[in-house]
């Protein structure tokens, strides 16, 4: 497997009903059913879907699910704010779509403390992958045990749609780090449309203000650099990296100012650890990082 193709696999949760994108759903719909034939959707994975649309979800994609026999279903992951009611819903779309269709097999929560994440983990079946967002001012050592104990995972919110949103990187690090320390899988999301940080606009309006975003490659590689036990001061360089010179690609590799980044490196990496990040734009984070991959000769695809 190459570098590139290790870093891009399953990478991108499309959530185009989310901001700033905010498609509707047929939109969204359709997208993710244009980009499961398309030539990048190895680069593709899950759809996010709130729970308070799931009804509208299956009106609006009983001409697009696949139906055939084996054909691979549909992947869900539903953001919930209550874990309980998630379940019941959830179990009766699976039972729904027994068939093959879909399958929702993630769900996303939210939680402030310990005690939050207990309570909502318990009511959850195995067979759900359970991820809940933390806030980044918390008692993060704590909530990484109790994610660690039950079995969870847990979500960064690394950017949105004003300037204030992006938390900063001395937060990231430390998250990532402790989600490696207790092998805590862990997935991002918002504020990742670009491959290198960098100042970009925050919204897809004529008038959006810009700011400055953290680029999905510095993350993800920084990452990897982690788990690889190199130094935090690397790491979160790395994860301020504004200069895409700085990276470069070959079918083995990707390299950062001296810091080499085997494939099966990164794909250890990205399969137990840093799992994907979701983005309202699908296009964009795969498109930007192929140009830049071919801007020293190895393409994307």
């Amino acid at each position: 497997m190459r570098a590139l193709d290790a870093l891009l696999a399953g990478l991108v949760d499309y959530a185009g009903l989310f901001p700033p994108a905010s498609e509707t759903m047929v939109q969204a719909l359709q997208s993710y059913a244009s980009y499961l034939s398309g030539p990048d959707r190895e680069a593709l994975g899950r759809l996010i879907v709130p729970l308070s649309r799931l009804s509208e979800f299956e009106r609006a994609a009983a001409d697009l699910l696949p139906h055939e026999n084996g054909a691979t279903p549909w992947k869900l992951s539903i953001i919930a704010s209550d874990a309980s009611r998630a379940v019941d819903e959830i179990t009766a779309f699976n039972r729904r779509h027994a068939d093959g269709s879909a399958v929702i097999d993630v769900v996303e929560l939210k939680a402030s403390a310990p005690s939050e994440i207990e309570r909502q983990r318990a009511v959850l079946p195995d067979s759900l992958t359970s991820y809940f967002e933390l806030p980044l001012d918390g008692d993060i050592p704590a909530m990484f045990e109790t994610l660690a104990r039950v079995g969870a995972r847990a979500k960064i919110r690394t950017g949105g749609v004003t300037a204030d949103a992006f938390p900063p990187a001395d937060a990231i690090i430390d998250f990532i780090t402790a989600s490696y320390r207790k092998g805590v899988p862990f997935k991002a999301t918002a504020g990742l449309h670009h491959p290198v940080r960098g100042v970009y606009r925050l919204t897809y309006e004529r008038e959006s203000a810009s700011g400055t975003m953290y680029g999905f490659l510095n993350v993800f590689l920084a990452a990897s650099l982690i788990a690889t036990n190199g130094r935090r001061e690397d790491a979160r360089a790395l994860l301020e990296e504004t200069e895409p010179s700085a990276f470069s690609f070959s079918d083995d590799a990707i390299v950062w100012r001296g810091h080499r980044f085997e494939a099966e490196q990164i794909r250890a990496s990205r399969r137990e650890f840093a799992i994907s990040f979701g983005s309202c734009s699908f296009r964009e984070p795969v498109d930007e990082l192929e140009n830049l991959s071919r801007s020293t000769g190895v393409g994307a695809r």
